[in-house]
Formats: C-alpha cells, sequence, structure tokens
C-alpha cells in the first residue's frame, strides 16, 4: 500500500506539492491526472525515493520510502530520464538492471521484446523515443517488482504501440497484483488502464475517486414537467429541488426542459423524480470528462485553468 501523509516538496520558493494526503490500494491502478506542473511527477519522484519529502511521510509497505533500499527494490520508476545509458545495447541495458532487481526475469523480458520485435544488440541512442520508451516499459515488467511508477506512460508511442503497451501493463497488473501509478495529462488515457484516480493542481490534490464508482453515481438529467391540476406550469429552482436531499452539480433550464447534473444512482434519481409527475424524464451518460469538469466546478475550480 502506498500512503502520502501530510507530504510537501518545495524547491526554494516554490512549493511543488503542497500537504498531499493519499492512499493507493495494494493490487491497484491508480492515474495522477493534471496539466505540467500540477505535481504528478513530484508525488512519482517522492514514491521512488528520489525525493525526500519536506514536511510530512511518504510509506510504501508501511515504511518510509526515502533512503530505503529494501524499498526501492520494490519500485520501478519510468520516466523520460531512465533510459540514461544511451551508449548502452538493449541487452546491456537490460543487464544493468538485472544487477539491482533480484527477482528479474529474463523469460519475462524475452517474450514482450519479441512482441514488439525490439533490436537486442542495436544502442538506445538509436532508438526512436517510442522505442526507448517501449525498451524501459519491458525492462520494468521484467525486473518483477511490486510496484511500477510510469511518468506520461504513453508519450512518444504511436497509436498501435499504446495499445500493445497498454495490454502488457494490464496483463501484469491480473497476473501478479502489480500496483501501478501512471501520470498523464489525458483523461482517455487513464479512464482506459487505471480503476481510480487523483486530480492535482498547483501542488495539491483535488480530489481522489473511484472511477467506477464516479461515472454510476453521476447523472444527467432531461426533465419537463407536467403542469398542475389547474394548467399553471410546475417550476422548480435549484434550491427548491436541493431543499428534497438532491445533490446538484450543475443545473441549467431552457424555457420548459430543465437540465440537471446530479449525484445519485440511476435508481434513486428516478424514484426522487416519479412523484413530482415528469412529462418527460431521461437520464444521459456522462462522460469521465464531464464528470470532472462538473466535480471542479461544485469545489470553486476553473476546470479551463486545470486542463
Amino acid at each position: 500500500m502506498i500512503e502520502l501523509k501530510n507530504a510537501t516538496k518545495n524547491f526554494d520558493s516554490y512549493t511543488a506539492l503542497d500537504h498531499a494526503e493519499l492512499t493507493i490500494e495494494k493490487g491497484t491502478a491508480f492515474g495522477l491526472l493534471g496539466s505540467n506542473g500540477a505535481g504528478k511527477s513530484t508525488i512519482l519522484r517522492l514514491l521512488s525515493g528520489i525525493y525526500k519529502p519536506d514536511e510530512g511521510d511518504v510509506f510504501i509497505d508501511g515504511e518510509k520510502v526515502y533512503d530505503n533500499v529494501s524499498i526501492k527494490e520494490k519500485v520501478f520508476f519510468i520516466n523520460d530520464e531512465t533510459v540514461q545509458f544511451g551508449s548502452f545495447t538493449l541487452k546491456e541495458l537490460k543487464n544493468y538492471y538485472k544487477s539491482y532487481y533480484r527477482n528479474f526475469s529474463d523469460e519475462t523480458f524475452e517474450e514482450l521484446r519479441k512482441r514488439i520485435n525490439l533490436p537486442l544488440n542495436k544502442k538506445i541512442n538509436k532508438f526512436s523515443k517510442g522505442m526507448k520508451r517501449q525498451a524501459i516499459v519491458i525492462i520494468g515488467l521484467a525486473c518483477k517488482t511490486d510496484y511500477l511508477l510510469l511518468d506520461e506512460a504513453f508519450d512518444g508511442l504511436d497509436p498501435t504501440m499504446r495499445i500493445i503497451v497498454k495490454k502488457m501493463l494490464v496483463d501484469a497488473m491480473l497476473d501478479r497484483q502489480l500496483t501501478t501509478v501512471i501520470s498523464s495529462h489525458n483523461l482517455r488515457e487513464i479512464n482506459e488502464v487505471c480503476d481510480s484516480a487523483a486530480l492535482l493542481h498547483n501542488g495539491k490534490i483535488i480530489f481522489a475517486r473511484d472511477l467506477d464508482s464516479m461515472t454510476s453515481s453521476i447523472h444527467k438529467i432531461q426533465a419537463v414537467f407536467n403542469p398542475d391540476k389547474d394548467g399553471n406550469p410546475v417550476e422548480y429552482t435549484r434550491e427548491q429541488l436541493a431543499e428534497s436531499g438532491l445533490e446538484i452539480l450543475h443545473f441549467e433550464r431552457s424555457q420548459s426542459i430543465y437540465y440537471i447534473i446530479a449525484k445519485g444512482d440511476a435508481d434513486t434519481l428516478k424514484a426522487y423524480f416519479a412523484p413530482k409527475n415528469p412529462m418527460l424524464f431521461e437520464i444521459v451518460p456522462l462522460t469521465l470528462e464531464e464528470i470532472f469538469i462538473y466535480e471542479l466546478e461544485v469545489l470553486g475550480y476553473d476546470s479551463n485553468d486545470i486542463n
């Protein structure tokens, strides 16, 4: 399990991570979302032991991470700087990491390498950016660590290779309960791979959510209400609907049509509106991106500043 407890990281007067609280359960695929400078990479560097928190603590499996060799053996961190031995061939790079990770699997390495047809004896500095990313991903998976950290995991990969690398990650997660933490500014990529995600902005964790529960617990409603018994139109304000316990994230009305974003499962929302005798009532699915935007609005953030 990963735990950030009041974790803060400063660089001179700049606060890269501001009193972060986060728990990631073992075996989870967890996404870190946010724009450049949001704090995603700082969290990954704290988890890998590259950075020491200035305040608070960072734990993996109940132990502090920084300067802890036994914990670092459980973690493999992939970013653009991971492939720093450009003069090495892929075979030499593999042997380098094999010397540090006792559970390294040559069998896994060869299986994955052949799947994407990477040349074993070609120097890394002759690889394209996408090939370098592929190389370090298969090495990371072959190291058989408990935790895999990926900074902008699919950057530089063409669409076909993105699919292949995603499948590699998913297979490893299912095969051995690998805990994966992926940073990205791309919500769709996080949604395709991860179970849960946190949204960061200016070094703060705005919220962390289970993605499945988010999509099943927030809905868009379109409704038109029947007139009262005297034929007069029935009108509702946001406040009137909220008084009855409905948690509304967004409320809009265009003539007689109401557009409402509300929390609750579909059956609960239907039961809530049934006594109000709607002439038209439709629940429309929301994309994950829409859900994030409305959640941000409720918290007082402008989503345009975060994307």
